[in-house]
């Protein structure tokens, strides 16, 4: 007897199609063209690809920037960024030619293409682009994270049960103006007063490792600063090696927005040979080694950073993965996000990992998202990437730690707090009993408030 197959209860029928919220078009990696600037016209590609030549030409001052963009750029533009460095900026001015080449790349250089651009945005900050009714959260802190309170040693950071955050230096080779260590990283600025390590590099490191071998339950260590991409090689390495030796060190992250900022750092042949001997030492070893870099828009992709991420992999590296920071006028779209998470995972081999909600920093409202913009965009990220390469947004709670957007447990709209809990004590907690039975705020920006919510802040704006 022949059976008939069961048609489905709802067949398609011939009708327009809508099309998909977002569209997927491959977009292969280019090196935009750096002698377009009139600074760099005569720049060869053997000077760009020189990772010496790329941190002598560090764009520090309006002076330099000046001098890169020739009469390209009105001086209103200068003026506006000047009156930032005066008064609100709290990381000082440094960015490596390739950051800015990656501004504006494919379109002509102007005043209103540079105040516009995602890049321009963050790492070049201008007084117009901050809030003027709301600069910073009546709650926002220097060091919103509380990292600093949870040393337990200079530069060693154990807010989590078994990972530890690792402090190496205080320096990058760039400067993004979102900075969640605005505290301690980069030079004074006249808003920010800089924290300052005080220990011998060489003390330091003993402290953190002499810190490890007394509390065998840490297995993780992220090891950053700064940027591990400013400290010697032979220093970072031995380091590493030592941390290799604990038995009890499992895995072993190295923090490194220079991996998309100077990717020309990391193909240095004695930096490649290096990071070649620690991850054979680390496979041998059974520790997983991995780069977490930082980057916030598909414009930071080019070849050269996908060129940097693959040879971190050839050699022996596990993992090469992103943490980016959702930041408005830079990534807070859906089709912004989702350009970018294709282009890390597709075209330059590096995992989106991770997207944080921007900290509670001084002068930092206008970058921020409320909770529920970041929900909506976890929301509408779903089912366009491969599992794996879907990435969590998470939201960094004030003595809670990483938290999926989602996580909350109570959230007041029109006032914009989040409440949140945690399953674990930091260092600092240990003889805090209630510390699992507390809840936790968190505050959206408060631009982003209904008008009654935004009232009830102006009304307590001094208590």
């Amino acid at each position: 007897m022949t059976q008939t197959i069961p048609q489905p209860r709802h067949a398609p029928v011939a009708a327009p199609t809508a099309g998909q919220p977002y569209e997927y078009h491959r977009r292969p990696l280019v090196e935009p063209d750096w002698t377009r600037f009139p600074g760099w016209h005569h720049v060869t590609r053997d000077q760009w690809e020189s990772a010496q030549w790329q941190r002598v030409n560090c764009v520090k001052n309006i002076k330099q920037l000046r001098a890169v963009f020739g009469d390209l750029i009105d001086e209103s533009f200068y003026a506006d960024l000047e009156a930032d460095q005066k008064a609100m900026a709290t990381m000082s001015m440094l960015v490596p030619p390739q950051m800015i080449n990656t501004m504006v790349p494919f379109a002509p250089l102007t005043t209103e293409a540079l105040l516009a651009d995602p890049i321009r945005r963050y790492m070049i900050p201008v007084a117009s682009d901050r809030r003027t009714d709301w600069p910073s959260h009546p709650y926002a802190s220097r060091d919103s994270l509380h990292e600093h309170d949870m040393w337990v040693a200079e530069g060693l950071t154990h807010r989590y049960p078994t990972k530890v955050l690792a402090e190496l230096l205080s320096t990058c080779p760039q400067y993004c103006g979102h900075c969640t260590r605005m505290d301690l990283v980069g030079n004074s600025t006249p808003a920010v007063d800089k924290l300052k390590l005080t220990l011998k590099p060489v003390d330091r490191y003993d402290a953190h490792i002499a810190y490890l071998k007394g509390h065998p339950g840490v297995r993780d260590v992220v090891v950053s600063g700064g940027d591990v991409a400013n400290v010697p090689w032979r220093n970072l390495e031995s380091y590493l090696m030592r941390l290799l030796e604990l038995e009890t060190v499992r895995d072993i992250r190295l923090a490194t927005k220079a991996l998309m900022g100077l990717p020309q750092h990391w193909l240095q042949p004695d930096v490649v040979e290096g990071l070649e001997r620690v991850a054979r030492t680390a496979a041998r070893r059974g520790v997983n080694l991995a780069i977490h870099t930082h980057v916030n828009h598909a414009q930071s992709l080019t070849p050269l950073v996908a060129k940097a991420a693959q040879t971190a992999l050839d050699v022996g590296v596990r993992d090469v993965r992103n943490q980016g920071v959702l930041m408005r006028g830079v990534n807070a779209t859906t089709p912004e996000l989702l350009d970018l998470c294709f282009a890390l995972q597709g075209e330059a081999g590096i995992l989106p990992y991770y997207f944080y909600m921007c900290d509670m920093i001084p002068n930092a409202e206008h970058w921020r998202v409320p909770v529920w913009h970041a929900q909506q965009l976890q929301h509408d990220i779903m089912g366009y990437l491969p599992g794996y390469a879907t990435p969590r947004i998470v939201c960094d709670v004030p003595f809670v730690g990483k938290r999926w957007v989602h996580m909350l447990t109570d959230y007041d709209r029109e006032r914009g707090i989040s409440y949140w809990t945690k399953n674990y004590r930091t260092s600092i907690e240990s003889a805090d009993l209630e510390a699992l039975n507390k809840r936790y705020a968190y505050y959206d920006p408060i631009d982003t408030l209904p008008a009654d919510g935004q009232q009830w802040w102006a009304d307590h704006r001094d208590d």
